[in-house]
């Protein structure tokens, strides 16, 4: 004899019901009207200004529809995979330097230390400076071959170390160019470390105390399960901001030199306003965003797999 399993009780929908859908409906329409205005239309007609042959400044001559061959023309020049490989390896280099100090800082200033919000204060500061002006200050550092930066070596291994091109070696350049990045913006990623320390329940720590745990057991079993979330942010926002490399390029090396330092978005501007060529330079867009948004699904796949 077998029970049949009763039936699930539906029941109907109500005034109430509708109300509250209108309500969320009413509370979703304004970011949904924003993505649609400043990301969807911008990326459609991104991608039908790459269908075309379209001129920076109207000619004459009128826009004809070329279909792919703006595409094709990017993926046979070999100074888009060049720049595509150089951002690639600013942005290998760029997480765990970045990420790393900016953890390594929030952990040190989340606990007790005397004046401890006034060095908040102070290792947020490069990080809403102006990246012009920051760019400036260390291209004076970069300085060869008597910049302060070779002179502290020079002074430090007692003239061991030889003065650096900086930034006209291409060996040193792109990591000249790491170094600045991310001194200039790892007090954001602090920021956003400081605030998923602080929503972490001192509980958990009480109670890991009183089972015996360690610091380092603390850490790894209260602090590091507790910041997952925060780790799946900094690391997705970094990895999109990485690869728009472009002011720190544009201001100290111009792509050089020997295209070392050159990078997608620096190629995309010179194709778009130096060579007038905006239908070209807007298929670059279209490949840049599909492969931050490629690499931001596979980062947040894998981190989520891994339970990080």
């Amino acid at each position: 004899m077998t029970l049949q399993q009763p039936a699930p009780m539906t029941r109907p929908v109500g005034r109430g019901d509708r109300v509250r859908m209108f309500q969320e409906i009413g509370m979703l329409a304004p970011a949904l009207v924003l993505l649609t205005i400043f990301l969807v239309v911008p990326f459609l007609l991104s991608f039908w200004t790459a269908m075309t042959n379209q001129p920076l400044v109207p000619r004459p001559t009128p826009v004809r529809f070329v279909g792919f061959t703006n595409f094709l023309r990017i993926f046979k020049d070999d100074l888009f995979w060049i720049s595509l490989w150089n951002v690639s390896r600013f942005t290998f280099w760029i997480l765990p330097a970045q990420c790393g100090l900016a953890f390594a800082t929030a952990l040190l200033l989340h606990q007790k230390l005397p004046f401890r919000n006034f060095f908040r204060g102070l290792f947020f500061l490069p990080a809403i400076t102006s990246i012009v002006v920051v760019c400036v200050v260390w291209g004076t550092l970069f300085q060869y071959p008597t910049g302060p930066l070779n002179q502290i070596l020079g002074f430090a291994s007692g003239g061991y170390i030889q003065p650096i091109d900086w930034l006209g070696d291409p060996q040193w350049a792109m990591f000249s160019i790491v170094l600045l990045s991310a001194w200039q913006a790892y007090g954001f990623q602090m920021i956003v470390y400081l605030a998923g320390l602080q929503g972490i329940p001192d509980e958990l720590y009480d109670a890991a105390k009183i089972d015996g745990a360690n610091v380092l057991q603390r850490f790894w079993h209260v602090t590091m399960p507790g910041l997952r979330p925060t780790h799946i942010f900094v690391l997705v926002i970094t990895t999109i901001q990485a690869f728009k490399l472009y002011t720190q390029v544009a201001i100290l090396t111009q792509g050089g030199p020997k295209s070392s330092t050159e990078t997608v978005v620096h190629y995309m501007v010179r194709a778009g306003f130096e060579e007038q060529k905006l239908g070209y330079a807007s298929a670059v867009s279209v490949i840049l965003f599909l492969i931050v948004l490629v690499i931001a699904l596979v980062q947040r796949q894998l981190l989520r797999r891994y339970d990080v």
